[in-house]
C-alpha cells in the first residue's frame, strides 16, 4: 500500500473509533485478498473497505467497489471468520469513501453476501 492509501485508512479508522467502533484488525490478509478494516460496534462486526477518489468525475469512491471486488471481499471475510472466530450476532460489509479535503462517507451495509455461505 502506498503512503496515500495508508493515510486514508488511518483517517477511516479514526472516523470509526470516534463513532464508537473497536478496531479488531487492519490490513488482514489471506490468499483470497485483504480486508482494510475489521471493526466491532456492539454485537455487529463490520468488514470495512476504504476507497478514495481524487477526481469525483470518475464517480464516488463507493462506486469503485465493483462486483468482482465485492466477491473478493466476501471470500476474504469468510476466511477471516474461520481464522479469527469473532463473537458477533451480525456481520456486514461497509464502505468508507474518502475524497481529499472532505469528511469520510460511511455506508453501512453497502452490500450483502447473498449467495455465499457463512
Amino acid at each position: 500500500m502506498n503512503d496515500k492509501g495508508a493515510r486514508y485508512e488511518e483517517q477511516a479508522a479514526e472516523f470509526l473509533r470516534a463513532a464508537g467502533y473497536e478496531i479488531l484488525d487492519r490490513n488482514w490478509a489471506a490468499p483470497t485478498g485483504e480486508l482494510d478494516i475489521v471493526a466491532r460496534k456492539g454485537d455487529t462486526v463490520a468488514f470495512v473497505e476504504v476507497r478514495a477518489r481524487s477526481n469525483p468525475g470518475y464517480g464516488t469512491p463507493a462506486e469503485s467497489v465493483t462486483p468482482a471486488k465485492r466477491a473478493k471481499l466476501i471470500k476474504t471475510a469468510m476466511a477471516y471468520l474461520k481464522a479469527r472466530r469473532p463473537q458477533a450476532d451480525t456481520f456486514r460489509f461497509d464502505v468508507i469513501g474518502i475524497v481529499p479535503g472532505g469528511e469520510p462517507e460511511h455506508i453501512e451495509s453497502a452490500f450483502t453476501a447473498d449467495g455465499y455461505g457463512f
